[in-house]
């Protein structure tokens, strides 16, 4: 069973920030299973928060970069027509962002069962995807 990682798994996964230390157990823990599954989104957002001036824990350009190239290892999820046709779709119909529904649209274009995020309601349904709050 594939597990589709959103952007705040891997952000907690490099945190050093002691209030994240549980959390960054956890992110880590997930990251060393062979069935993970990121989306370019998931890449392209990491790298934004990692990098933006008002972050405290800012990360320089270069080692963004590197956390991102590292996570080639997973499967990768490419912005395409049919996930952007496919999230849309899941906005219209769950009210949700765009953002959010371009991830569980990847998720389901892999045939994840789990989609591992925050920012979702834990147990939530989309389809065969189950959002799961993993820091719970």
């Amino acid at each position: 069973m594939s597990i589709f990682l959103d952007t705040n798994v891997l952000l907690y996964s490099v945190s050093d920030a002691p209030a994240d230390e549980r959390k960054r157990a956890v992110a880590s823990q997930m990251q060393r299973r062979r069935d993970c599954v990121v989306s370019i989104q998931v890449l392209q957002e990491f790298f934004h928060q990692a990098t933006r001036q008002s972050r405290p824990d800012r990360m320089t350009t270069a080692m963004a970069i590197g956390f991102v190239e590292s996570w080639h290892r997973f499967q990768l999820v490419e912005n395409t027509v049919d996930v952007l046709a496919a999230g849309m779709a899941l906005s219209r119909d769950h009210r949700l962002s765009i953002w959010d529904a371009l991830i569980i649209a990847a998720a389901q274009t892999t045939g994840c069962e789990k989609l591992m995020t925050e920012d979702l309601s834990h147990g939530q349904r989309f389809g065969n995807v189950l959002v799961e709050n993993p820091f719970l």
